[in-house]
């Protein structure tokens, strides 16, 4: 009874040698390359806006085709935070006066207005120059990519160990800066 207690023990153990730890290892590089070109992706994006100072949709097309290209679904967020200057004013109810000095504020814009800009509903022509999204030097952008669904590596993982992953993005990458040069 021991002896095929231990037969099925090393049947079952040579399965999981042999297949599972392959599959998984297998499962995880993919991740890791995914991580990679979405790294690659996102960094050349955001750099490229931040160099020339506009975002243009077929810019904007280019670089979710390279997420594509990982075979995942991903969310992508953009904001752009414009800076502006407000001058400081005494008390404004007695018609203030100018104080010398000037405040910073940013005015934020999210991936649905940038969005609407980049790809009206009137559909003009894509090098139409109406449809070029122009930030300013001194602005920031912020992009962060999220995978949705769940990678192979993950669900192997959640079936190995039983435990569930839930919600937990197996790539989350955000990246940004501050706008550097105006090229339009």
């Amino acid at each position: 009874m021991a002896n095929s207690v231990s037969k099925w023990f090393a049947a079952f153990l040579s399965v999981l040698l042999l297949y599972m730890v392959p599959a998984g290892e297998s499962a995880r590089r993919q991740d890791d390359l995914s991580r990679i070109v979405v790294y690659q992706s996102v960094t050349k994006f955001v750099d490229s806006v931040r160099m020339k100072g506009y975002i243009t949709p077929q810019m904007y097309q280019d670089f979710m085709r390279e997420l594509d290209v990982t075979g995942n679904l991903y969310e992508v967020e953009m904001e752009h935070q414009h800076k502006k200057y407000e001058p400081d004013y005494s008390d404004p109810a007695d018609n203030g006066t100018f104080q010398d000095s000037y405040s910073v504020v940013y005015d934020a814009y999210f991936e649905r207005e940038i969005l609407n800009h980049l790809f009206p509903e009137s559909s003009p022509p894509e090098d139409y120059q109406g449809r070029v999204y122009k930030l300013t030097a001194g602005d920031f952008l912020q992009v962060r990519v999220k995978s949705l669904n769940k990678t192979p590596s993950l669900l192997l993982f959640d079936a190995l160990t039983g435990s569930n992953s839930g919600e937990k993005s197996a790539i989350v990458f955000p990246y940004g800066g501050m706008v550097l040069n105006e090229d339009y």
